[in-house]
């Protein structure tokens, strides 16, 4: 929320669907932002959002929230874009693939049309090819076309940890890279609690991959759509961004020469401030994990190769 002597900044939220609302509701709720919009195709459901957050207006802050149209982009700090095909039940990520292409598509151009200056930050699945796909489209620097990447994964990873080992997560250093998707990886060499290695048998690690990485599988089958903890996830990207932070998150972003991996977008540890993706930091990777690193690069980059960029 801003504060005297700050200037105002907005937030664009685009797709109001399960993920793009509980965005909303948790910018709005914790008071990130002084303006935040909605655009929908569907305006209504964007209309009714909007109305159903202002109505608890006397119970929270001052943010000004209202469902708007893409010239609303103009004055946009951040745009996020949370529009597109949901995940179905035993679908993988990558089967959205040329669904949410083309509507992403669409959306770049219409929020190019208007801002040329903030930061995109892609929610959609799949993530790390949209935001590809972004880049592209747009023609925005790389520092400013951020995926949420491995985010939600790696915080996905930091609990389960912490359950095995009764310790608060958010004490965990520990690392999901790669794709947001079915060929991410651990990083159980990094893994640490104040420097101190952790130590797990096969069993556990397979378990609590296994737990990680088919999270979502779990959620969509259960409740139909994930929203929660990804709101959270971008809740804190976009506080690292207007705030100027420099907070170390695991986004995606556009990788050249990474443990030999380049012109991909994959989740690494990056730093994040109001410039966007600052840095991307260096991780030093055994033979295995450089291995599936790669592999994972490779199965995005054949996915890229057959759209129409």
């Amino acid at each position: 929320m801003k504060k005297s002597g700050q200037r105002s900044n907005r937030v664009v939220i685009i797709g109001t669907g399960a993920v793009g609302a509980t965005t909303a509701y948790t910018l709005f709720l914790r008071e990130r932002v002084s303006e935040l919009v909605l655009i929908d195709a569907n305006h209504d459901k964007a209309l009714g959002e909007a109305l159903d957050m202002n109505h608890g207006m006397p119970f929270t802050g001052g943010v000004k929230l209202w469902a708007g149209d893409y010239s609303d982009c103009a004055d946009a700090d951040i745009i996020i874009i949370a529009a597109g095909s949901n995940q179905r039940p035993g679908e993988t990520r990558i089967d959205l693939l040329k669904r949410n292409a083309s509507i992403f598509d669409s959306i770049i151009q219409n929020i190019v049309k208007y801002n040329n200056h903030g930061i995109i930050l892609v929610a959609t699945n799949p993530v790390d090819i949209l935001s590809y796909v972004s880049l592209k489209k747009s023609g925005f620097p790389v520092s400013r076309v951020i995926g949420s990447g491995t985010l939600l994964d790696s915080a996905r990873f930091r609990y389960l940890i912490g359950q095995n080992k009764k310790i608060n997560p958010r004490s965990i250093h520990a690392h999901i890279v790669g794709e947001h998707g079915d060929s991410e990886l651990p990083l159980w060499s990094l893994a640490n609690v104040a420097g101190i290695g952790l130590e797990f048998t096969d069993e556990e690690r397979e378990d609590i991959f296994d737990r990680t990485k088919n999270a979502a599988y779990e959620i969509i089958n259960a409740k139909g759509a994930t929203s929660y903890a990804i709101a959270l996830a971008l809740d804190r990207i976009v506080v690292s961004i207007l705030q100027d932070e420099g907070s170390v998150l695991n986004v995606s972003t556009l990788l050249e020469n990474y443990n030999g991996v380049s012109d991909v977008y994959l989740g690494v540890p990056c730093i994040v401030d109001s410039s966007g993706v600052r840095q991307v930091l260096d991780l030093e990777l055994n033979d295995e994990e450089l291995a599936r690193f790669k592999a994972s690069a490779d199965k995005l980059k054949e996915q890229i190769a057959s759209l129409d960029l």
